[in-house]
């Protein structure tokens, strides 16, 4: 029987397509190329071409990661995201505001790495956010235990069921946890994988001006 490491180096990799890339004719901010990017992530059809991983520190300084989905990017060219801010990325967000964003579409051999400071919005911001989750989302934000230890599931059900009683009965109903947050990027490189391992990385750095860009070795 053969081996996981030798099952996995014969797994194909970069099997996506990359649509046509030019570098040389990238826009000079970094928004309106991730917008363009994730265009094409919607027009092809990619399942949530909206999750990204959300990577942060705790309080002891070890990395964290999890996958959620991307509300917006500003105008301004901030990254939109929200939580409770009762669970762990909520509690690291508001210890330590530097983060990190990766998102990944294998069926166009693409990411982008994003990385920045994130900066909670405004109560009303956050609770127009919490507004427009479908009701199963807003009950269970409602409970205030995400990331919390689960050791019983009646009383999971029963409190749900309670909270999608108090929905109905008052929709416009906020979590007081809720947050809505905007990553300021500092940093962002769009990748697009080749077969080869010859990559295209286009590197954005923010400085006092605006933005520079450049490409960067595979």
């Amino acid at each position: 029987m053969s081996t996981l490491r030798e099952r996995l180096r014969v797994e194909a990799s970069i099997v996506g397509e990359a649509p046509p890339f030019d570098p040389s004719a990238a826009p000079d901010d970094p928004q309106t190329l991730f917008r363009d990017w994730l265009d094409a992530a919607l027009a092809a059809g990619i399942p949530e071409p909206h999750a990204v991983t959300l990577s942060t520190v705790d309080a002891d300084g070890r990395p964290d990661a999890r996958v959620l989905v991307l509300k917006d990017v500003t105008d301004e060219g901030a990254f939109e995201i929200a939580t409770g801010s009762e669970s762990a990325k909520g509690a690291q967000l508001h210890a330590n505001p530097n983060v990190a964003l990766t998102f990944y579409w294998s069926p166009l051999a693409r990411s982008v790495r994003i990385r920045g400071v994130a900066a909670a919005a405004s109560a009303e911001e956050s609770a127009a956010d919490f507004r427009a989750r479908n009701p199963a989302a807003k009950a269970i934000a409602l409970a205030g235990r995400q990331s919390a230890p689960l050791t019983d599931l009646v009383e999971r059900d029963r409190l749900i069921a309670e909270n999608l009683a108090t929905l109905e009965a008052d929709p416009g109903r906020v979590s007081p946890g809720w947050a809505l947050w905007r990553i300021r990027p500092i940093s962002v490189e769009f990748w697009q994988g080749e077969s080869t391992r010859n990559h295209v990385r286009l590197q954005y750095i923010r400085t006092d001006d605006g933005w520079r860009h450049g490409k960067l070795w595979a």
